[in-house]
């Protein structure tokens, strides 16, 4: 659906985009992630055709894509962090989506108008003068207008920024909704508990480079070596840690206020054996838990880690 080869974007001596290749398959969620100027929005610029690369290539549904292909174009749908209200703000709710319903000569425009904002929980203020919808409200507006013409991809740029938590689970179940019916959907977001809950797959950004691109389950893998299981305890014997790292699955233990931490191997539950462990050493475990990695952890500890190293080298 997307790619990206060699993707590059310069201004005069910063390189906001260093060579990016990227690959978004149908019907694929994908999570474009990274810290403030990373080259996030630089990259979504040239994947839409308003920013012309410096060097590169990119390409929709396997043909080469510019401003020009119009044809292209009309298969894209695009949600902005920014909503030029300003411009619209005359309008309501319905006239906005007409116009737009216009522009793409889309049949039976009003039953298709009706049926999103249904979706959105917008029906209501369908004739309400979008100059007086809060941040939320045009959030979700936004969202509608861009599925308004039944793209084959939808791009989104924080598109959960300013709702609250009832219409950010109203715009997940839609997003979901729309990826069920075969939508590709790519999303930049900061998000990062969000991103870990509906995507396939996930990029990380920093300083214009990709640093790492995976499934959330490869991804998570990558930086933990395994996951950890909390074990709380009335008591923790001074030489309990020590025994617990000569079990062969444990590889590592560290101490929590009144527990333990047990990082383990991946590939199996190991509960039960750590269970018996400590009931053999006469210890009645309180609580197990398995606490697996999550997206906000591997998004630091990749860009920290990158950053890190590109210091020292150029230090060096």
């Amino acid at each position: 659906m997307i790619r990206t080869r060699g993707l590059v974007k310069k201004y005069g001596r910063f390189t906001a985009v260093d060579g990016i290749d990227l690959a978004i398959m149908p019907g694929e969620i994908y999570g474009f992630l990274g810290p403030n100027g990373a080259g996030k929005t630089t990259t979504i610029m040239m994947l839409l055709g308003v920013t012309r690369p410096t060097a590169g290539e990119v390409s929709l549904f396997g043909e080469p894509f510019t401003a020009a292909r119009l044809d292209l174009r009309r298969r894209i749908g695009v949600v902005p962090e920014k909503h030029p209200r300003g411009v619209w703000q005359w309008m309501t709710a319905s006239e906005y989506l007409g116009m737009f319903a216009d522009f793409f000569r889309l049949p039976r425009a009003a039953e298709r108008i009706a049926s999103l904002l249904e979706k959105v929980d917008l029906a209501s203020v369908r004739t309400r003068r979008i100059r007086d919808f809060s941040h939320g409200m045009m959030q979700k507006l936004s969202i509608t207008r861009a599925l308004l013409h039944d793209p084959d991809i939808l791009f989104l740029d924080e598109p959960i920024s300013g709702l609250d938590p009832i219409g950010i689970k109203q715009t997940r179940d839609l997003l979901l909704s729309e990826n069920r019916a075969g939508r590709a959907i790519f999303i930049s977001s900061h998000q990062l508990s969000e991103m870990e809950k509906i995507c396939h797959r996930v990029a990380i950004i920093s300083r214009g480079r990709l640093l790492a691109e995976d499934s959330m389950a490869g991804l998570l893998s990558r930086i933990s070596g395994g996951v950890e299981i909390h074990v709380e305890l009335e008591g923790v014997p001074d030489d309990l840690a020590a025994s617990l790292e000569e079990l062969p699955f444990v590889r590592g233990v560290r101490p929590l206020p009144g527990s333990l931490a047990v990082r383990v191997a991946t590939g199996g539950d190991h509960r039960k054996a750590l269970s018996e462990h400590l009931i053999r050493r006469g210890l009645v475990p309180l609580r197990i838990e398995v606490k697996s990695p999550s997206l906000e952890e591997a998004f630091i500890t990749i860009t920290q880690d990158t950053v890190s190293a590109l210091a020292s080298r150029e230090g060096t």
